[in-house]
């Protein structure tokens, strides 16, 4: 546990005032409340965090701070507060309704998958907003079309979205017809070669990560997808760009370690872990990123069973939520192959024992929720996520740390965001309750800050 001398902090908060005072600087005093800044370490009491421009210039127990020319306080008696959250697994380029994941459900007979592409693109300024209303001041994008590179250009120039990092098309082990375009979300690499090709395609973007889709079936050499993988990852560590690999079986997930993988994007699922494959992720010091909820959701939709939380229900895309209740009136004949079943309860009983191995071993667990897939919706969906690692037995204290220090190492900015810290930016939530105690507390959002200054949040929600 850290230890903190008070009476020092208090001192350097009084200094920071004064000073203040006498330089006409501008400085944002958030004031007696808790502070839980997203080490793991013991929430701080009575404290005080000082901002000045977009960055956070003390962080400590507080003193007798009193108003002064050019300093505002806010008084959050009674509040906490936390690091911006970030989901480290969304994707921009589906919305989360029945028609946006052709190769789930193939619905193109009802609506045409450029249509629904459009469609995202048009809503994409109210999708960005969903983010911070939510409390969720940055996201990790990992993967999809080319054009999604606009938005990251886009988000980082208005002020009511969150801070992107994205990765390119995804190169995949494995073609996915339904998903062809002119700027395809996933590229089949045909050999090693062309996996090290791919790679570089995409570096004049500049790809906060390359993503790796690793699907396996009993038909495939698993010996030619390897080389396939290790290629892409061999490829991207020579350039200089971080790996993220989809590896949802033990043995693939095995292989992308082996190759150097920084990050795993989703649970394994197949089966339970076993210790060489945390030995492997310690040694590697790899990120794993649960996703949960992504699995519920699609279940809930196709069982036309949809539930939802009371912030999901607020700030969730209504038109998202409505196309939901389309399936049940779409004619089975209409649908290629008809509803798929998901094998929820199976997958979760890995997912959660491995959650569980994963987390008491040590590994730096991640939140991300997948938005954007079939009923996981854009923003709010981080709190159910929230909400299943707590049913997977992480303690609230973990999980904040999953959603702010692990996830700021996903998107390769730990020496900038994910912890309240002097010289971080200012990215952080007000909450009305304390989240150490219920996680659920982290959605009675009072106020959040991107870039030290406060976001409007409208108070009815999102529509």
């Amino acid at each position: 546990m850290r230890k903190i001398k008070p009476v020092l902090i208090v001192s350097i908060l009084a200094v920071s005032i004064a000073m203040a005072a006498r330089q006409r600087r501008e400085l944002l005093v958030i004031d007696h409340v808790t502070i839980v800044d997203g080490t793991g370490d013991q929430p701080i009491r009575n404290g005080a965090i000082v901002v000045e421009g977009q960055r956070i210039q003390q962080v400590g127990p507080r003193g007798r701070i009193q108003a002064s020319p050019g300093v505002t306080i806010v008084d959050a008696n009674g509040k906490w507060v936390i690091p911006g959250l970030i989901d480290a697994h969304i994707h921009f380029d589906q919305s989360g309704n029945i028609f946006t994941r052709p190769d789930a459900i193939d619905l193109r007979k009802i609506r045409s998958y450029t249509a629904e592409l459009d469609w995202i693109r048009q809503r994409l300024p109210v999708t960005l907003m969903r983010y911070p209303a939510s409390g969720v001041t940055s996201v990790v994008d990992m993967g999809g079309p080319m054009w999604r590179f606009d938005i990251r250009d886009l988000a980082a120039n208005t002020m009511n979205a969150p801070r992107v990092a994205l990765a390119g098309p995804l190169i995949s082990t494995h073609a996915v017809s339904e998903l062809e375009t002119s700027d395809p979300a996933v590229i089949e690499a045909k050999s090693p070669e062309h996996a090290r090709e791919l790679v570089r395609g995409q570096l004049d973007r500049k790809p906060d990560l390359v993503k790796i889709l690793f699907v396996h079936n009993p038909s495939d050499s698993l010996d030619s997808q390897a080389a396939i993988v290790e290629a892409a990852i061999d490829e991207s560590r020579r350039r200089g760009v971080r790996t993220a690999v989809h590896a949802t079986e033990l043995d693939t997930a095995k292989i992308a370690l082996r190759a150097g993988a920084d990050i795993l994007v989703h649970s394994v699922a197949d089966r339970v872990v076993d210790a060489p494959f945390i030995d492997l992720v310690k040694s590697r010091n790899a990120l794993y990123i649960a996703t949960l909820m992504v699995d519920e959701k699609y279940d809930q939709v196709f069982r036309q069973a949809v539930t939802l939380t009371d912030i999901e229900r607020r700030l969730g895309d209504s038109q998202v939520i409505e196309s939901w209740k389309e399936l049940s009136r779409v004619p089975l004949s209409e649908i290629p192959g008809g509803i798929p079943q998901i094998p929820l309860q199976a997958v979760r009983k890995n997912t959660f024992t491995n959650l569980q191995l994963l987390e008491s071993a040590g590994v730096r667990i991640v939140a991300g929720t997948d938005a954007g897939n079939i009923g996981t919706l854009h923003g709010p969906a981080i709190h159910r996520e929230f909400e299943l690692m707590a049913e997977a037995g992480m303690r609230p204290t973990e999980i904040l740390v999953a959603a702010t220090k692990n996830a700021a190492a996903v998107m390769g900015k730990e020496a900038e965001l994910g912890t309240l810290a002097r010289g971080k930016l200012a990215d952080l939530v007000i909450l009305d309750a304390d989240p150490t105690r219920d996680i659920r507390n982290a959605r009675k959002i009072y106020k959040v800050m991107k870039n030290g200054a406060f976001i409007d949040i409208p108070p009815d929600g999102l529509r």
